[in-house]
């Protein structure tokens, strides 16, 4: 089993996520935000969800998936 530090590479990681950790499926640098789109690189990685094993970019980007009702202002 590989863990997060293992071989380095450049492109995409897959990973499983878990309770308070993930396992490397495929090695790599970085993750994509569910929400955003954008590259998180695995020692930045802090934000996942284990139901729908996909990462975010900030707590900010959890609320917009699981709740996106929440960050609405009133107008």
């Amino acid at each position: 089993m590989l863990n997060k530090f293992g071989p380095s590479s450049h492109g995409e990681a897959q990973l499983q996520y878990l309770d308070g950790d993930f396992r490397v499926i495929t090695p790599g640098a970085y993750v994509r935000c569910a929400v955003t789109g954008s590259q998180i690189p695995l020692d930045e990685l802090k934000y996942w969800s284990v139901d729908l094993q996909e990462a975010y970019l900030t707590p900010e980007a959890v609320l917009q998936r699981h709740f996106p009702n929440a960050l609405k202002t009133a107008g």
